[in-house]
């Protein structure tokens, strides 16, 4: 019986790395998903936040801790929080529909100035020939969004588009 000869180190380490590449790969597969920090705030409040000074490895913990708040506190201080609920009912987009925008048809995604997108929610068609697609999206007493074209007054019950 010939005797099992080890395993050369340089050998070795190429494996154990090709390991650990592979976690990064699924790893980054399993949350490509969630939009994370960076592509969730407006890069002013992203710089004003002071943010910018935070390695990948402290954006990714970040983004780790904002994934299991959204999960399971966020709901609760949604709900409870005063100084929430002032900001749900504050909250208020107003951007343009970039073009061409012809109205809305049940399954219209609609791509804003500000680089925001928004899906329509709600089944519903609106013709639209103006020329200035301005839009406002608020929050209704339900916690759902609305889009307004401004010039019309029609609406629409949208959603962000992830």
């Amino acid at each position: 019986m010939k005797p099992v000869r080890p395993v050369p180190r340089l050998l070795w380490l190429l494996l154990v790395a090709a390991g650990l590449s592979s976690a990064s790969v699924a790893a980054e597969e399993k949350d490509k998903d969630f939009p994370g920090i960076v592509q969730l705030m407006s890069a002013e409040d992203f710089a004003r936040a002071g943010l910018a000074k935070l390695t990948p490895t402290e954006i990714d913990a970040l983004d780790d801790w904002l994934v299991r708040y959204t999960a399971g506190e966020a709901q609760v201080v949604h709900s409870t929080s005063a100084e929430v609920k002032r900001a749900v009912g504050d909250f208020r987009i107003v951007a343009h529909v970039l073009p061409p925008f012809t109205g809305w048809t049940g399954q219209t995604m609609f791509r804003l100035d500000n680089g925001q997108a928004w899906r329509q929610r709600i089944k519903g068609r609106y013709s639209f020939s103006g020329s200035d697609p301005e839009v406002v999206i608020t929050r209704n007493a339900l916690g759902f969004y609305v889009m307004t074209l401004t010039s019309t007054g029609r609406s629409i019950g949208v959603e962000p588009a992830r």
